[in-house]
């Protein structure tokens, strides 16, 4: 029997997007054993309700959603569990839904996310090429809003000092440079399978970001364990994530910040831990700020700050 795979997504206030998202892998996924859990992060509908109500059944008739024609037999699709949450973040809602997993694969994916061929098969596979080595997979991300235009092909190594890294084959057209499968220095957030092994070696992702960073956080954890990161092109999911650059929002500025000064505390050593925090607090930060205060954007400015500062200071373990 095939390994089963866990597929488990947060929703928080999304409904539509996740709601697309199971009725795409009901449409087109054609591994055998895969189950999907729905964390709802205490959206402020009851929308946990309206997801176990629509998905109560496993038998749909005709087995499509798509306005395919229907047949007339119904086709069995695996269930979907649907977990009540707080929310407590990104890894707090993924975290949770590995409580009512069952899979020898997790595949975390976000629910504004779609596939339209099968993806689990080819993830699995690159995981069973060496089952002791390779930790975790994710696929070639692409936006759904221009479907050949990539957002994902490997993420290149955090450099040491800033904290930055690139999307590899990022805003570029696919083409066949970007279709062999390859180490990667982190997974992406959108979509990362990890195996069972390697989730009890490295433990589940750390809670203590909220958001941001918390899926480089963890590749970096997988990769201390010992285990190696894949980027498989076999497998395509869309993001329904924007192409251009949105306006930052002071929450979204406060968690980066933060997250990033944190990221430098728990994953840095030495000298490199001195001087990437200096950098981020005495030059970043305040230089990032001046900007916002240059073009009157003083809340962004005054949540870049605050936000660096509380990355110093919050307690980790």
């Amino acid at each position: 029997m095939k390994a089963l795979v866990s597929i488990i997504t947060v929703n928080y206030n999304g409904l539509r997007d996740t709601c697309e998202m199971i009725d795409s892998f009901r449409n087109h996924e054609t591994y055998p054993h895969y189950e999907i859990i729905v964390v709802d992060n205490g959206s402020r509908l009851p929308e946990a309700e309206e997801i176990q109500e629509r998905y109560r059944s496993n038998l749909v008739p005709g087995g499509s959603l798509s306005g395919n024609p229907a047949s007339d037999n119904p086709v069995s699709f695996p269930p979907v569990k649907v977990v009540r949450n707080i929310n407590n973040g990104f890894a707090g809602g993924n975290n949770a839904g590995l409580k009512a997993a069952g899979g020898d694969y997790l595949f975390f994916i976000n629910n504004d996310t779609l596939i339209k061929e099968p993806v689990l098969e080819a993830l699995v596979r690159r995981m069973e090429c060496d089952p002791q080595r390779n930790g975790g997979v994710s696929p070639m991300l692409k936006f759904a809003a221009c479907p050949d235009i990539l957002q994902y092909a490997g993420f290149t190594p955090l450099s040491s000092l800033t904290l930055r890294n690139a999307s590899i084959g990022f805003m570029q057209q696919d083409s066949p440079c970007f279709r062999t499968p390859c180490e990667t220095a982190s997974l992406h957030g959108a979509a990362m399978m990890v195996s069972r092994q390697a989730l009890q070696d490295a433990g589940p992702m750390t809670e203590i970001y909220f958001l941001f960073y918390e899926e480089l956080d963890w590749s970096a954890q997988l990769r201390k364990t010992g285990y190696r990161l894949w980027y498989e092109p076999a497998a395509v999911v869309y993001h329904k994530e924007s192409m251009t650059a949105k306006r930052g929002s002071p929450m979204r500025e406060f968690y980066l910040s933060r997250a990033r000064v944190l990221f430098a505390r728990r994953n840095l050593r030495g000298i490199r831990k001195y001087l990437s925090c200096t950098y981020l607090c005495i030059l970043a930060a305040p230089k990032k700020a001046a900007v916002y205060l240059l073009h009157g954007q003083g809340t962004l400015a005054k949540a870049t700050l605050c936000g660096t500062y509380r990355g110093m200071f919050v307690q980790y373990r």
